[in-house]
């Protein structure tokens, strides 16, 4: 899906969700540019720093110069809370650019559990949260239309080609 307009993908769930495995995936298949807050968060902390909204922050600049080279971004972040959520669609809107969100769940609890439970980390020092962690972190609903990938009973593959055709509906 190559574009003459810049367009950001936004990702956002739960951790142990599959909502990397997913982002990685769709950017492979865009040959899209990759922003992971997780991993600048870490590199944040392994710096020295407390970080805040700080991640977020930085992921939306990387976003940005890329967006203004005309790229497709997929951003991969737990977005949490509407106020990260607006983050993106300022930096969409600020370059232009289209905006598409997608929200990664699994419906299924005890799936849920067994993979935030077996997943090891790829990001050198990250401290994956814990079942009990994603249990009590704090996570609002959407606030307006985006599509929800549920990962409990589709395959990755029917995942990704129903968040090919959202884009192509959504932004062309």
């Amino acid at each position: 899906m190559r574009s003459r307009h810049p367009i950001l993908i936004v990702f956002g769930g739960l951790p142990g969700t599959g909502k990397t495995t997913l982002s990685r995936e769709l950017t492979q298949r865009l040959a899209a540019t990759y922003v992971r807050v997780d991993a600048i968060e870490q590199a944040l902390r392994t710096a020295g720093y407390d970080v805040g909204p700080m991640g977020y922050v930085v992921a939306n600049a990387l976003a940005a110069e890329n967006l203004r080279l005309g790229r497709v971004v997929v951003a991969d972040s737990v977005n949490p809370v509407p106020a990260s959520r607006d983050g993106w669609r300022r930096t969409a809107l600020q370059m232009s650019a289209r905006i598409a969100e997608i929200e990664v769940i699994c419906s299924d609890a005890a799936l849920h559990r067994q993979r935030a439970e077996a997943r090891r980390s790829d990001i050198t020092g990250l401290e994956l949260p814990t079942w009990n962690d994603i249990l009590c972190r704090h996570y609002e609903p959407w606030d307006r239309d985006h599509l929800v990938l549920d990962t409990a009973n589709e395959s990755i593959d029917r995942l990704l080609e129903r968040a090919e055709a959202y884009l192509r509906d959504e932004i062309g």
